[in-house]
Formats: C-alpha cells, sequence, structure tokens
C-alpha cells in the first residue's frame, strides 16, 4: 500500500495497524509513498502502457481515522508533469496541498518529487483521490478509507468486514492523444471502450473473463461495500443481484439509510453501503452501467464483478444479474437522489447556513466557439466548449494560489465572475441563440470569510443538455433544494429542505433542472469549482472561489511548504 513511516519500523507497524503513528492533538500522522510510473497493461485483448501509482489499478488505499492527517510523496517518474488532488479533502487552510493543476499548484515535473499534506477534519466515510492534470486520472486515482476516530463507531451496527469498489473507465487509445486531438478538432472526444470494478472490466467484455473481480463473502455476514465513481464522463446506475443495499453515507457524510435495489452515482460521488449475505450460497453479478439523460456520445456497456460465496457448491454456469434501469431512466435516477437525506444525529450533527450574504446563480451550459475557418468537428463546423455564466474558464499559465498569495496578480485571474448569467431567457426551453457564444477568461468569484453562500446551479437547454455533477473543492456543501425548469427566485426557495438537506461535495445538477446548495465560507484559500464529467471541464465549465483571510490566524491560509513545483513549462 506504499506505507511509510518516518520513525522506526517498529512504529511504523504498529501504526498501520492500529491507524496511529505519531499521535498529535490533531489526530495521528500517516506517510505514504506515491510513485507514479508507466506500466503495462493488458485489458480487452490488447496490452498498452498506462500511468500508475505504485503500478497498480486502482492506486494504493490512504487509509486514516477522522482527523488524522496524512503526507503523501509524489515521486514522478512518469513521461509528463502533473498533480494529484485529494477529492473531498477539505483542507482546513491549506489549498497548498489541493492539487488541481495551475490552480493551486504548477505540475510536478517528471523527474522530480512534491509532498503532498493531506489535512483531514471532520470527513468520515469513504473519500478518493485522482490525478488533477488534464485527463490522467484516467489511470490515476485511488480510495481513501476515513474510518470512526478512536473511541466512537459508525452509527450503525459495526460491518463484519468491508470492502472498495472503484468504478472506472477503459480506454484502448491514449487518454492524453484523445482529449489532445478532441480539443484540436473541437469535436467530441473518443468513449471509452469500457467500465472497470477494481481495475477489471468483467464477463461481458472480450478477453476479461479470467479476471473479473470477485468479492468472497461468508453467509450471514454484513459487509459495508465503500462505491467510488471514478469514471470519466458517465453517471453510472450499479446493483448487485438478489442482494438489498442501504446506503448510509455519501460523500464522507452519513445519511438516514436507504434501503434500495440499485444506486445512482455521479463521477466524483462515494457512497457507503451495507450488504448482508444472506441469499443462497452461489455466485452473484455486481454490475454498473451509464445513466446517461442527454443526447451525447456514450459507452453504453455494462461492468460486472462476482460476489462469491465461500463454501462448498456447485457454481452456476451463469451468475444471477441484477435488474438495472434503462440508460435513460431518469425517473430510477430521482427516485433514488430524492430519498437522500442527513442523518443529523446528536452524534453526527449538521449547520445548515439559515443567513445567506452572498448569493449566486450559476448558468451551466454547453456553447460553440467559433473556428475561423469553420472547419472545427463541433456544431456547425464550430468547436465545442462549455461556460458557468456564460464565461469559459481558461487555466492560467502560473497558479492561481500563487498569484493571490503573493498579492501579484499581473494578470494571472480577473475577479469578475458574475454573481448571475448575464441575461435571462428561458433556460430550459427554446433557448435560440442565447449566449451560444461564451466569453473565455479566468474569472474567480471573490467571497469573504464566514459568509454564509448559496448557489443556484441552473441548467440550461443550449445545445446538450444533461445531468452536470457539480464539484467543490476545500468544502462540503448542503443540497437544500433541487428541481426542474428555471430557477424561481420566489417559489423555488419555499420548497427548500433546510432540515436535514444532505452534505456532500459532489452534486448532480439535473437536465433542465436546478440544484441550490449552501455553505458557510470558512475555509480560506482558491479552490475550483467544476463539472465532474471530464470532457466538460476540458471545455471549460469551471472557475474558481477566492475566500479571503478572516482576521485571526486560524482563520488565515497557512503559509505555502517551502518547496512548491515550478511554473514552467513541464
Amino acid at each position: 500500500m506504499g506505507f511509510y513511516n518516518k520513525m522506526s519500523w517498529v512504529l511504523a507497524f504498529l501504526g498501520f495497524m492500529f491507524l496511529g503513528g505519531i499521535s498529535n492533538a490533531n489526530g495521528a500522522i500517516h506517510h505514504y509513498d506515491f510513485v507514479l510510473k508507466e506500466t503495462n497493461f493488458t485489458r480487452l485483448c490488447s496490452t498498452k502502457s498506462i500511468l500508475t501509482v505504485n503500478g497498480s489499478l486502482p492506486g494504493p488505499t490512504i487509509t486514516v481515522r477522522k482527523g488524522d492527517t496524512a503526507f503523501v510523496n509524489v515521486h514522478n517518474q512518469g513521461l509528463y508533469g502533473l498533480t494529484i488532488h485529494w477529492h473531498g479533502v477539505k483542507q482546513p487552510r491549506n489549498p497548498w496541498s489541493d492539487g488541481p493543476e495551475n490552480v493551486t499548484q504548477c505540475p510536478i515535473p517528471a523527474g522530480t518529487n512534491f509532498t503532498y499534506e493531506v489535512i483531514f477534519s471532520n470527513e468520515e466515510g469513504t473519500l478518493w483521490w485522482h490525478a488533477h492534470s488534464d485527463w490522467t486520472r484516467a489511470t490515476v486515482y485511488g480510495a481513501i478509507v476515513i474510518l470512526p476516530a478512536l473511541n466512537t463507531t459508525y452509527p450503525f451496527a459495526t460491518p463484519d468486514a468491508q470492502e472498495t469498489l472503484v468504478l472506472a473507465s477503459w480506454f484502448k487509445g491514449d487518454v492524453m492523444e484523445i482529449i489532445e486531438e478532441a480539443l484540436a478538432s473541437g469535436g467530441d472526444p473518443n468513449i471509452s471502450d469500457a467500465f472497470l470494478i477494481n481495475g477489471q472490466p468483467g464477463d461481458l467484455y472480450d478477453c476479461s473473463n479470467e479476471t473479473t473481480y470477485r468479492l468472497l463473502v461468508d453467509y450471514g455476514k454484513t459487509y459495508l461495500l465503500r462505491v467510488i465513481n471514478a469514471v470519466m464522463n458517465e453517471e453510472q446506475f450499479f446493483a448487485i443481484a438478489n442482494h438489498t443495499l442501504t446506503v448510509v453515507a455519501q460523500d464522507a457524510a452519513y445519511i438516514k439509510p436507504i434501503t434500495t435495489s440499485y444506486i445512482m452515482i455521479t463521477p466524483g460521488q462515494t457512497m457507503d453501503i451495507l450488504v448482508t449475505a444472506n441469499q443462497p450460497l452461489s455466485h452473484y453479478y455486481i454490475a454498473s452501467k451509464a445513466f446517461v439523460d442527454g443526447v451525447v456520445p456514450f459507452n453504453n456497456s455494462t461492468t460486472t464483478a462476482i460476489v462469491q460465496y465461500n463454501g462448498n457448491y456447485s457454481a452456476p454456469s451463469t451468475p444471477s444479474f441484477p435488474t438495472l434501469p434503462d440508460y435513460d431512466n431518469q425517473t430510477a435516477a430521482d427516485n433514488f437522489t430524492n430519498q437522500i437525506r442527513a442523518l443529523a444525529s446528536k452524534e453526527h450533527p449538521i449547520s445548515v447556513p439559515l443567513e445567506i450574504h452572498s448569493k449566486i446563480i450559476i448558468s451551466i451550459a454547453i456553447n460553440e466557439r467559433i473556428c475561423p475557418n469553420s472547419n472545427c468537428s463541433g456544431p456547425n463546423n464550430n468547436a465545442i466548449s462549455a461556460s458557468l455564466n456564460n464565461i469559459s474558464f481558461e487555466l492560467p499559465s502560473i497558479d492561481i494560489l500563487q498569484a493571490y498569495y503573493g498579492g501579484n496578480n499581473n494578470g494571472v485571474y480577473r475577479t469578475s465572475f458574475p454573481n448571475k448569467p448575464p441575461y435571462y431567457f428561458n433556460f430550459t426551453g427554446d433557448v435560440g441563440n442565447n449566449t451560444l457564444y461564451p466569453n473565455f477568461g479566468t474569472r474567480v468569484r471573490m467571497i469573504k470569510y464566514g459568509e454564509g453562500v448559496e448557489i443556484v446551479f441552473q441548467g440550461t437547454n443550449i445545445i446538450a443538455p444533461e445531468n452536470h455533477p457539480m464539484h467543490l473543492h476545500g468544502f462540503s456543501f448542503y443540497v437544500v433544494g433541487t428541481g426542474y425548469g428555471n430557477f424561481n427566485s420566489t417559489t423555488s426557495p419555499k420548497t427548500y429542505n433546510l432540515d436535514d438537506p444532505p452534505e456532500v461535495n459532489t452534486i448532480g445538477v439535473p437536465k433542465n433542472g436546478w440544484t441550490a446548495i449552501r455553505f458557510v465560507a470558512d475555509n480560506p484559500g482558491v479552490w475550483f469549482m467544476h463539472c465532474h464529467l471530464e470532457r466538460h471541464s476540458s471545455w471549460g465549465m469551471d472557475t474558481v472561489l477566492i475566500v479571503r483571510n478572516g482576521n485571526t490566524t486560524e482563520s488565515t491560509i497557512r503559509p505555502p511548504p517551502a518547496y512548491m513545483p515550478p511554473c514552467s513549462k513541464s
């Protein structure tokens, strides 16, 4: 797992066994080494070289307890520079280790290393880490398991065992070339060739049934499954044949238990699920396939793993298969997500901000970028782009955090990201040519420390409407409302749930609908916000929130580490 403690090997062993290490007032300290390198993998009947961490797919799991800190030394032995993001970890006052390329740091050059300080605070459950440079996260990703703090326990009966299931994408081609070619041509990038569960495509793909991932279970035991959607461009339906799923957490925050036969999980989200092995001894398929509610290219295949009971019995020639909703079953997706409510218990309270100081309405759109010679591969011979409030985000050549912290912007970014769409129209109806062509630039939104913030994400019907999984770095937020059609500032807030809204870091904004979120801006720093469909982020569906320092040391960005990767071509 790549675990190294700087103390003696004895302490390292004990620290791993007891999730300890060297304790301090803020929890235990853990040390990991991540070695980025090219490794040959064979999938779908062919072999190719992919970028990996420590030679594995998925990469190593980081295991901590609530409130711990992990130092992860990333050794880049790959071919190009990149960064790592700790998805869902709030990193209080520490944007230096958040990871998005040219937002909070420049890439780690090939042949060098950089140590991230990953500070855990109130997260408890499952998160994940992934590369945050171009499309490198297609193969550079892994789980983060955050166990309850010492002397505390789960808000449910302690499971007999636990297992992590990471859903991901596999491309036969080189992922960097795929996105580079798409951006150059202006068209859609190639879709993936398979989905994976723990690095394996499963029985339904060519040359794959010998390596299908198997989850071995004992009859009568209850298992905590930590499900992560690391897929590049598709939401997923997920189910296990003949077994009931009890969802107990999402994005490392507990929810009121949901009993269901399937889940819908967007890229970036995690869910903790209890499953009791109470069926006749046999083999049962775990299956996952895309949920896509837009008219867009997507991978319509199904990945599988197998729940295999221990014991003496004749294995079936074909395991039982779960019933999954159709790929475009929006009702099935809504029926699941509408049930999600925060646990909101005495031991796991929530604190929804009721006083709002900054209200921001953000329209989400797919757009066009005019091609001078009308020879691009997108709509109307233009290039596809994407935007938030009609601003298509452009990454600067040096990172925004460095420019902001040093007080020397020099045109790296502008503080003019608008509080609302440039003008109002029927966002989800006949949009005509409204905001078809966005502005391009590096615009950020400044927020005062301690403000109550409400953001309303408004989907639009421009070009290709679909569900957008929006992710905010540096915070979890409360999803207080959602609906279809256009947000109405008078009537829509009357539908808000302020009692037990789920606290998440990634939320699917419904196709041609809206979602309202709230949070307190209590984490000073530079924080990226973007769609977690990778092609949308590449097209510019991103922005940055800068939370200013407060008046105390505890409300001020920490000083930068002694070394940060240099901002030069890598």
